[in-house]
């Protein structure tokens, strides 16, 4: 078993930054990939960033330039640098984890979630 927790989240104006961070704990050993979904009222959970083991990365389209994704295996960390904030950005941001190594399909693990919420 997998536990994650996010952290990070909270109430940022239009062009400012926010950082999330998922602690990994448990059975690490089992994850090969970790990845960011938000999912905004009414609307589905979506995944915008992931990263492998070894460091590769996957970016979705509607954050490419103003969010980067990055692991810290030591400290079985992943973290979500999101810039030049947009009301858009607004949802809850969920941390997820998988044993297989890609970024789509079904994840194994999931977080609690962290709000994020950007104002105009």
């Amino acid at each position: 078993q997998v536990h994650l927790v996010e952290s990070g989240g909270g109430l940022v104006q239009a062009g400012g930054s926010l950082r999330l961070s998922c602690a990994a704990s448990g059975n690490i050993l089992s994850i090969n990939y970790m990845g960011w979904f938000r999912q905004a009222p009414g609307k589905e959970r979506s995944l915008v960033a992931g990263v492998t083991n070894g460091g590769g990365t996957y970016l979705a389209d509607s954050i490419k330039g103003r969010f980067t994704a990055s692991r810290d295996t030591a400290k079985n960390t992943l973290y979500l640098q999101m810039n030049s904030l947009k009301p858009e950005d607004t949802a809850m941001y969920y941390c997820a984890a998988k044993r297989i190594a890609t970024p789509r399909g079904p994840y194994d693990y999931w977080g609690q979630g962290t709000q994020v919420t950007v104002s105009s």
